[in-house]
């Protein structure tokens, strides 16, 4: 172990998790606390073998903050070193109702999808063509599609969900087609459109900072990846009655994308009355600022 706790010590404490008295079990607590990482696995194992009811409470509390603690130093970990991967980010916000989530499995996934568009494309397709072998493999094959009928789904924000169930939102969606397009090497960003999530795809794979003359067409993954002008941006943000903004047309981040995905897990709890998932990812939001 990494901490000046013992093994021994850890077992020993977990062993009081049903002391009677709340000062003295305070105590206890602040001691687990401070193991981190460290506590997480044995304290797992000892729910799974607990039946008590007090002291399974007590375990899954101490276990919920230390996940919690634990996945804010991931997501700054992977914002500070650049947040190139989408994917990790995405697996990373899952991880907030799926702690024990196969990150293997969920690669593996992606990879298998990958293979699948890259054995359809050549160097000698234009990028329209391109997306064309996308959206086949993607949605005809695939079978992947826009939850239309409960777009506000909690499960429609999580990876697992959307490769388990094929349905997802604008915005889940939008991201596996990203994630996908950018390991097949195709210039294709997201785009933070309000109430919408869109794909930009570049005259250019090379541009580390795309700005909106950089854009050859728009892409709507929720409608099965159709192909579209700025203009069509223009005439939903008109519909909106909100205000151009530059950010409406021009490729965003990494981060700016998984803040957003945080933002519509916030919005779907709230819809479900859910007030502590609601305040976990809140303060999650916060390392976006």
């Amino acid at each position: 172990m990494d901490t000046c706790i013992p093994k021994t010590t850890l077992d020993a404490l977990i062993s009081l998790m049903d002391e009677p008295d709340e000062q003295a079990f305070g105590k206890i607590h602040e001691r687990i606390l401070l193991l981190g990482n460290d506590a997480i696995r044995p304290l797992e194992s000892a729910l799974e073998n607990t039946f008590q009811p007090v002291v399974r409470d007590r375990i899954a509390s101490l276990l919920h903050l230390l996940r919690q603690a634990r996945l804010r130093d991931e997501i700054e970990d992977w914002i500070a070193t650049g947040s190139s991967d989408l994917l990790k980010g995405f697996i990373l916000v899952t991880r907030t109702e799926f702690p024990g989530l196969d990150e293997q499995k969920i690669v593996a996934a992606i990879e298998q999808l990958r293979v699948d568009i890259w054995v359809e494309l050549h160097d000698s397709l234009t990028s329209l063509e391109n997306v064309r072998v996308m959206n086949h493999v993607i949605f005809d094959i695939g079978q992947f599609g826009g939850n239309k009928n409960d777009p506000a789904a909690v499960s429609n924000n999580y990876i697992n969900r959307l490769l388990e169930t094929r349905l997802g939102n604008p915005l889940s969606i939008g991201m596996l087609y990203l994630i996908l397009a950018r390991r097949l090497g195709l210039p294709v960003w997201g785009v933070n459109l309000p109430q919408h999530f869109i794909l930009a795809y570049l005259t250019d794979p090379g541009i580390a900072e795309p700005r909106e003359d950089d854009v050859l067409f728009y892409i709507n993954p929720f409608n099965r990846g159709t192909v579209f002008t700025r203009r069509e941006i223009d005439l939903f943000v008109r519909q909106l009655k909100i205000k151009p903004e530059e950010s409406f047309f021009t490729p965003c981040s990494n981060p700016v994308i998984i803040r957003r995905l945080i933002q519509s897990l916030i919005f779907s709890y709230k819809q479900v009355g859910d007030p502590g998932k609601t305040e976990d990812l809140e303060s999650l939001l916060t390392l976006f600022e």
